[in-house]
């Protein structure tokens, strides 16, 4: 059946049900407006649905299959055998769980959700067509949050059936494979390739820059390396992944040698791409630039009638982060002021250890400006990294030169948890001061935070103080 051209009225438009988008319908909704959203697939999206939370599930079995090793030397003995389309299985139970779980926020919040692709017929309405049928829908107000797709290398189709993208190597494996090649060194690449040798796959993590995790702090991606190579994860670093053979991944080097490295699959894990070009843009207001990414002000308003979050604009590709830029839309969509504009936006990579950032690193303050200091903690001297069997990784806290907490780097166990602290310590403009004079309880992971803001003052505890 198809709807003719007579359009429904809605006050607000969400374009993507993903973490940005369902979270701007419900606060919209909250604030008092009528809001529809439309999603052409899952609710929850890629992060929801195929990303952070099943390869959270996937890395977490990963961690389990691996005890029997880890847990060497404890007094413990450990057996393990992983069965794959269980583990899957049990991937899809958790996203259901917490599917169904956004589902129901969004019909208490009373957010009408349509299934199906939406187009911009005009400057205030979309098309949207669902299997058999194509409805209008006018609005007052949009917001897109359609999010990102994974890149393809022309010279590594995803059709081929031997190369995957960052869902397909979660979920379209049958069997654990033998071997795996993974290109892209960055945090997804990172963890998945950490997660499938947990699992006893002989993988290869090629990457064409000159480190790990790109982006973030050396000191970091040095931690991560060494755990690798522990693992038995080979790293190629400037070298350029070029074909997929017969006999596995064709690569070449910076010097320009070839060689094929040994692949069952190959994991391509280089980047993500704004779902703008098929939006139908040029009906509206709305140019984004040479990237797809439509440029923002601080009410995150891209138009007369249109605003965008997630993904398709500047800044990290994080779910959070999208999040976050949901409330700022929503209250502006709503006709209430609002900006956003962080101090800070933590990142996290659950990789082995975990490693987590926040603010600037000290390169990143030199090349501001800033006259910073830096002060590390090896996990080392941790007690409580001791007693989970984990010595790899440091903190380093960065402060200006009235001691305020700019940046905080970690890479240890529990990393990802930890951030949230050192978040809120940028935010607050705390200084090294305020973090060594709050009692952290002993013994845990926190302590390093404090322990780094001793070493900060000069007055380290844990630690020989450098003469």
């Amino acid at each position: 059946m198809v709807v003719g051209e007579v359009a429904t009225a809605t006050e607000v438009l969400v374009i993507g049900g993903g973490p940005g988008g369902y979270a701007a319908a419900i606060r919209a909704a909250q604030l008092g407006r009528q809001v529809t959203l439309i999603e052409r697939d899952r609710i929850g999206g890629t992060c929801l649905n195929v990303g952070c939370i099943p390869s959270k599930v996937f890395i977490h079995a990963a961690e389990l299959a691996h005890l029997p090793t880890t847990s060497d030397g404890t007094g413990v003995s450990v057996t393990a055998s992983v069965d794959l389309p269980v583990l899957q299985d049990h991937m899809r139970s958790v996203v259901g769980g917490l599917t169904g779980g956004v589902g129901d926020l969004l019909a208490a919040a009373e957010v009408n959700v349509i299934t199906g692709t939406a187009r911009f017929s005009r400057a205030n309405r979309v098309a949207v067509v669902s299997d058999d049928s194509v409805q209008h829908i006018e609005f007052d107000q949009a917001i897109l949050a359609t999010g990102s797709r994974p890149i393809e290398i022309p010279s590594l189709p995803f059709s081929d059936s031997r190369i995957l993208d960052s869902t397909a190597a979660l979920f379209d494996l049958t069997e654990i494979p033998g071997s795996l090649a993974v290109v892209g060194g960055g945090y997804i690449g990172v963890e998945l390739g950490t997660a499938w040798a947990k699992l006893g796959v002989a993988v290869t993590i090629v990457e064409t820059e000159d480190a790990l995790l790109p982006g973030l702090d050396k000191r970091l991606g040095r931690s991560v390396n060494r755990r690798l190579k522990e693992l038995g994860i080979a790293v190629l670093l400037n070298t350029t992944a070029t074909a997929m053979t017969s006999d596995g991944l064709a690569v070449t080097t910076a010097q320009g040698d070839n060689t094929v490295v040994a692949a069952d699959y190959t994991v391509v894990c280089v980047g993500r791409r704004p779902n703008t070009d098929d939006l139908g843009l040029e009906m509206t207001d709305v140019t984004p630039d040479e990237r797809g990414l439509p440029p923002v002000d601080g009410g995150r308003r891209a138009g007369q009638r249109i605003l965008a979050i997630g993904d398709i604009t500047a800044g990290p590709a994080l779910a959070h982060k999208a999040t976050a830029e949901a409330e700022v839309a929503a209250r502006t969509a709503a006709g209430l002021p609002a900006s956003f504009d962080p101090a800070c936006i933590p990142a996290v990579v659950f990789s082995d250890p975990e490693v987590a950032t926040v603010g600037y690193t000290a390169t990143e303050a030199k090349a501001a400006g800033i006259a910073a200091t830096t002060s590390v903690f090896p996990i080392g001297a941790s007690a409580r990294a001791r007693t989970l069997s984990s010595a790899t990784g440091q903190v380093e806290l960065v402060s200006d030169d009235v001691g305020t907490i700019i940046g905080v780097h970690i890479a240890g166990p529990l990393a990802s948890e930890l951030i949230g602290e050192a978040a809120l310590a940028i935010e607050m403009a705390a200084t090294t001061e305020d973090l060594a004079a709050t009692i952290h309880a002993h013994p845990t992971m926190s302590e390093a935070l404090l322990e780094a803001a001793h070493g900060a003052l000069g007055l380290p505890l844990h630690m020989v103080k450098k003469r």
